[in-house]
């Protein structure tokens, strides 16, 4: 009941954001409403009737404000790997990503056996891609995507050929029904569903596992789960296969940085894996990756790797996915430590810190490791009350005020 009380509110609040708005607002942009009476005919040349168009269209005035800054920061292309993997791959993901695991246990063999993806990197693009499903009950943090992808194509000279494309085909989703308008939400740049696939690719790869008819990656989990493990099968997944090794670099070892040989080779040259063992399979080849640098841990990166970016073109992303996969597949985590500044917090340490913070009341959110904007305000708080310069950043200065 709860979860289904989530979701009205979200189609509620989306509702009422596309609702006709005054003249006075309407009149804000007329260039985008022109631009929105223009693109009718490229979508009626490209399959989209008339009436689904002005249907999708119906009481959108102005581009949506939130779009343009949102695409200006992207987390994997500018956080440090080691704070990006930090508030991705933690206790809290793991724990929740075993859970699931449980939950749908009949689901995920029945998509193992029919794609041969493992359950637990189809677990950790779930995690990764919406946090099990929790993102799509925040509705503030949604977006209706034929208006996000309207604002990218007419504002965003950058991005403006993919709202066009994308646009068209979420205008087609929902030319054949597989969703209805008021549930047609998602992220800046209209990736959907429990698993955020943008419209070209949901048109590529959506499968309907469920049965009902429908290709519903919104609210079924069987056709999301199932859609991604379509997408990463029909790219090359190779079954029973990992995406990669943690491996230790011998002394010279980042001047072979992004160079590809067999894992025999590797091992020739003396990169070793942290516990002691050989690589298996030697003659598969893999790229070397040193993502912090040469005074970080080293990856032997396998094809499977570059698969999981066919979902998203960043290295950071795809190490992501395959250390939670093998932590929830009860594999444990990387032995190798990162070369934080001093100062910085471990990921155990940004556990901690947001435990202090609630347990003194200024916080109250979950520990999940992820010091969002949540956390710094509380880590603000608590520096004004201490007399600490209040610039709400975590900092090993600022735990060992909390434990004293």
């Amino acid at each position: 009941m709860k979860r289904i009380l989530r979701q009205t509110s979200a189609c509620l609040a989306l509702t009422l954001a596309l609702g006709v708005m005054s003249p006075e607002v309407a009149r804000a942009d007329a260039g985008f409403q022109q631009w929105i009476r223009d693109f009718a005919s490229v979508a009626q040349q490209n399959g989209v009737s008339r009436a689904t168009y002005d249907h999708a269209f119906e009481g959108v005035t102005i581009p949506d404000p939130e779009v343009l800054q949102k695409a200006a920061y992207q987390p994997e292309f500018r956080s440090e790997i080691w704070d990006y993997l930090d508030s991705r791959v933690n206790p809290f993901t793991v724990r929740k990503g075993q859970e699931m695991a449980q939950r749908h246990a009949q689901t995920l063999a029945r998509i193992e056996q029919r794609f041969g993806i493992d359950r637990s990197v189809l677990l950790a693009i779930w995690s990764m891609e919406s946090n099990y499903g929790d993102v799509l009950e925040r509705p503030e943090r949604l977006h209706y995507v034929p208006q996000a992808l309207a604002t990218l194509a007419y504002k965003d000279s950058r991005r403006a050929k993919f709202g066009r494309t994308q646009l068209l085909a979420a205008l087609k989703i929902l030319e054949t029904g597989d969703i209805r308008r008021e549930q047609l939400s998602g992220s800046w740049a209209g990736a959907m569903g429990h698993t955020q696939f943008i419209p070209t690719s949901y048109q590529a790869y959506a499968v309907d596992f469920d049965g009902n008819g429908r290709r519903d990656i919104w609210t079924s989990v069987p056709d999301a789960l199932a859609t991604a493990a379509n997408l990463l099968s029909s790219n090359g997944w190779q079954t029973g296969k990992t995406w990669g090794y943690e491996a230790v670099a011998p002394g010279n070892g980042g001047s072979y940085n992004g160079q590809t040989k067999t894992l025999a080779e590797w091992e020739r040259l003396g990169f070793r894996r942290p516990n002691g063992q050989g690589f298996p399979r030697g003659e598969d080849r893999a790229e070397l990756k040193m993502p912090a640098g040469t005074n970080g841990p080293a990856f032997l990166m396998v094809r499977n790797f570059f698969i999981i970016k066919r979902y998203n073109n960043s290295d950071s992303y795809a190490l992501a996915v395959g250390l939670l996969a093998d932590q929830i597949a009860g594999h444990g985590g990387m032995s190798q430590r990162w070369p934080r500044p001093a100062g910085t917090l471990s990921m155990e340490e940004k556990f901690e810190l947001q435990t202090r913070l609630k347990s003194l009341g200024y916080y109250g959110g979950e520990i999940d490791g992820n010091l969002g904007s949540g956390s710094q305000e509380a880590i603000r708080q608590f520096q004004s009350r201490v007399g600490l310069d209040a610039d709400g950043q975590p900092s090993s200065n600022v735990l060992q005020r909390l434990r004293q």
